[in-house]
């Protein structure tokens, strides 16, 4: 996917964000959007597809706690666009120099879904002493592809190898009929700027997650394990409308079983690692469908980590 290198983009082109602000980050404008006080920090980490705002019903809460970020990457949100995918030594060295830019102290209790989750890994194998704890929501595995059924190997390869066909009028339609009740939960001075910017940026999900069975996967096998704090590794096993047009309910029922072995494994590589188990919501929002679970995972880990 060809994008304008910031060199190449006015001030003026890129929109303010409804919420947060932009910092200028090595010559690059990216979205931080900060509540609360106090510490440990909790940074929020998208999964591929979603952005910072899309978090803020939990960070609103989360903010009561302590203090609370939204970002969104480079590429993503409103944040500067950039060539994608992206490896996660570059994510998370922007992440890093955002954060200092923004004067957001350490340490941090990472919360990381989905692509987010692997990216908050690769934070702490990098940067182990910034880290007071690792919430991983439904997170993507290094292991999972070599492990999947065929149906959903062969389909992950034809969606990351083809030229995506531009929504049609009804697709979008129907995009948006789902998206205005949705977002209705979110305060009206983000709401519909999230429903447009979703509508608008539906493909770059798909263009974002397109190296990380390969080279974030490498990135990760090749890297130290994860330091001494706090974890939790939180499987959902829910219905996930998106996942459900994908693949047949046998191949998600095996693909589940893998996962959630894979991130038992995960939750038992750190002394303090714990798994958990969410059955009624799918990997896209689960923090929505299951707020409740993940704010008692980031209290509970915000309390061992202060212990």
């Amino acid at each position: 996917m060809t994008r304008l290198s910031p060199a190449d983009r006015p001030e003026s082109a890129l929109p303010q964000p409804p919420l947060g602000r932009l910092y200028d980050v090595g010559g690059r404008r990216l979205m931080l959007h900060r509540s609360g006080s106090g510490g440990p920090t909790v940074v929020f980490l998208p999964g591929a597809g979603l952005v910072g705002l899309d978090y803020l019903n939990t960070h609103n809460r989360v903010a009561e706690l302590t203090t609370s970020v939204l970002y969104d990457r480079a590429g993503t949100g409103w944040s500067e666009e950039v060539e994608l995918p992206r490896s996660a030594a570059e994510v998370t060295g922007e992440l890093r120099d955002l954060l200092r830019t923004a004067g957001v102290p350490t340490p941090y209790v990472l919360v990381g879904h989905s692509l987010g989750g692997a990216y908050a890994r690769r934070y702490a194998q990098r940067f182990p002493d910034e880290v007071a704890g690792l919430l991983l929501l439904d997170p993507f595995h290094e292991d999972l592809l070599d492990h999947a059924p065929q149906e959903v190997r062969e389909k992950l390869e034809q969606l990351h190898q083809q030229d995506l066909p531009e929504a049609t009028h009804e697709q979008l339609q129907q995009a948006r009929d789902w998206a205005t009740p949705f977002f209705a939960k979110w305060p009206a001075s983000v709401r519909q700027a999230l429903v447009e910017h979703h509508l608008a940026t539906w493909k770059t999900g798909l263009y974002e997650a397109r190296n990380v069975y390969d080279d974030v996967a490498h990135e990760l096998r090749h890297a130290p394990g994860l330091p001494d704090v706090p974890l939790i590794a939180l499987t959902v096993l829910g219905y996930d409308a998106t996942q459900a047009q994908l693949w047949s309910e046998e191949a998600l029922r095996e693909n589940n079983n893998i996962k959630t072995t894979l991130h038992k494994r995960l939750a038992a590589s750190v002394p303090r690692g714990e798994h958990r188990t969410l059955d009624d919501a799918g990997h896209g929002w689960l923090h929505e469908e299951q707020p409740e679970s993940v704010l008692q995972a980031i209290t509970d880990l915000l309390r061992t980590a202060a212990a």
